[in-house]
């Protein structure tokens, strides 16, 4: 038996061959909050019957099914291929650096077509026994990821799925020894792509990555459930800056609105050689949207930048991920 609260649950992930096509999870994630729901819409009998005074049960029907949801996590060193994935689009294959244990992931932004996963948690009940709750065909439509002083990298990733199925068995949870990347690890360059050099007095960073896609193509013959979402907007970048006052870099961006290459980047320990632990975001063109600096008072003079990431002509928003997992 489980410990009866949210102690005892779990999440377990699995690319999907096909949208909405159960497979059995095979990453386990630790997670610190998840909102994923079943959503149904219903209708209801309205036809008038002498005496009756309230609509009848037996003829209110589901009309459609679909979910949604959220899972919020600490970035770790390992287990995060399968989502970065599903979030960028590039079919990714771990590469061996050297000889040595580490292997990177490069994932290049892509259509996500045909990138769903399979998610099934388990909700711990209060008498230890887990119920499953297995979403299919979920689709990340949006993730966040954020750090401050002092804090952790932290993901925020946004579902769209296309059902919740409860019949199947839950998976017993297993968890590699993994660390998060955090405030220590971080590093922020600027300047010309490939050639960017740090970014003095940076005290946090946040970069949302926004995947639009049309999630209600609910069509005949297809038993109220939607087919696969498809992408029908321009992929969103966008994020902030909060920063001391140390130069004026980034408010010279700001006034001109010129472009700069932005690298986002946590080293952790050296794995083997010269290879280390890395999560890295490199957004080849950034434009500043707002705000210069002003001052309220006797401290520091500090500012939040935000910021829009654009395509400069050549080179793809990419996230690198090197790690000790041989495949996703």
């Amino acid at each position: 038996m489980a410990i009866g609260s949210g102690l005892g649950a779990q999440i377990g992930i699995a690319s999907e061959s096909s949208y909405g096509t159960f497979v059995a999870p095979t990453k386990f994630v630790e997670f610190t909050k998840e909102s994923l729901a079943l959503h149904k819409t219903t209708a209801q009998s309205t036809g008038i019957a002498a005496g009756r005074l309230m609509a009848l049960s037996s003829r209110r029907v589901v009309t459609q099914r679909e979910a949604s949801g959220s899972i919020e996590m600490e970035v770790t060193n390992k287990a995060m291929g399968v989502l970065l994935q599903a979030l960028m689009g590039t079919s990714v294959t771990p590469v061996q650096q050297g000889v040595t244990t580490a292997y990177l992931q490069t994932h290049t932004l892509a259509d996500t077509w045909g990138k769903s996963l399979t998610i099934q948690k388990g909700v711990p009940m209060t008498t230890g026994v887990v119920t499953d709750k297995t979403f299919l065909g979920c689709k990340i439509v949006s993730a966040e990821f954020s750090c401050e002083v002092g804090g952790m990298l932290t993901a925020n990733f946004e579902f769209d799925a296309k059902d919740c199925d409860e019949t199947q068995t839950l998976a017993v949870a297993s968890y590699p020894s993994m660390s998060p990347f955090h405030f220590g690890q971080m590093g922020v360059k600027s300047g010309s792509f490939g050639a960017e050099t740090a970014l003095d007095g940076v005290r946090k960073v946040s970069v949302k990555i926004e995947r639009p896609q049309a999630t209600d193509r609910f069509y005949a013959n297809q038993s109220a459930l939607k087919a696969q979402p498809i992408s029908n907007d321009l992929v969103k970048i966008s994020g902030s800056l909060e920063m001391d006052y140390v130069a004026t870099t980034v408010d010279d961006l700001h006034t001109s609105d010129g472009a700069t290459s932005l690298v986002w980047e946590f080293i952790g320990p050296i794995i083997a050689s010269t290879y280390a632990e890395t999560f890295r975001i490199k957004l080849p063109a950034v434009k500043v949207d707002d705000a210069p600096p002003t001052v309220d008072g006797y401290g520091v003079v500090r500012s939040t930048f935000n910021f829009t990431a654009l395509y400069d002509g050549t080179n793809q928003a990419v996230i690198e991920y090197m790690s000790t997992d041989v495949s996703l």
